[in-house]
């Protein structure tokens, strides 16, 4: 069952929602065009200069394409914003992907260690009181193992959401994430 709800988690985590920017463009007076997406940071004196341009980007789930808007500044595509190329994305995510895997790995072992003694536990009829207390408390105990190991799953994953999350912040391009 908990396996189930954590697989509906993660396909749920990847379902990307459709969204709209607000884009600001100034001159200033030197003749540099500006561009940004918070209206805040327009200088007082350009705001009733100001062009406004809405996009509305829309993905599909399951396709990661990068939007492209005037905001996005970089060298030939190879740098996001703060020049950060794509070995930096790669080291920053990759210690990451593989503690995921590591307590996925750890995460198997009592779960199919809990569905054994769980399956023994139903199939014979006849236990004695001690027996039956030795099986629950073994039970409880991988239930304990596999509950650690879903806790550090989680917070991997919301950490690799967090950079997910930076990276398109920083205009860097998805596939570097991978």
């Amino acid at each position: 069952m908990m396996r189930k709800f954590f697989i509906f988690l993660i396909l749920f985590t990847f379902i990307i929602p459709a969204y709209g920017v607000t884009i600001y463009k100034w001159v200033d007076e030197k003749g540099v065009v500006n561009f940004t997406d918070d209206y805040n940071q327009i200088p007082p004196d350009y705001r009733d200069r100001v062009e406004v341009e809405i996009r509305e980007d829309t993905q599909k789930p399951g396709i990661s394409v990068p939007p492209q808007t005037p905001l996005q500044k970089s060298e030939e595509g190879k740098t996001d914003i703060y020049g950060r190329d794509e070995t930096w994305w790669r080291e920053k995510v990759r210690p990451w992907e593989e503690r995921l895997k590591e307590a996925e790995r750890n995460y198997d072992s009592p779960h199919r260690k809990f569905m054994e003694r769980a399956e023994k536990l139903s199939q014979r009829r006849f236990w004695s009181h001690n027996e039956y207390r030795i099986n629950i408390i073994e039970l409880d105990r991988f239930k304990e193992e596999m509950i650690k190991y879903q806790t550090q799953i989680a917070e991997i994953e919301e950490m690799l959401e967090k950079l997910s999350k930076d990276a398109r912040e920083s205009k860097a391009n998805p596939d570097w994430l991978k």
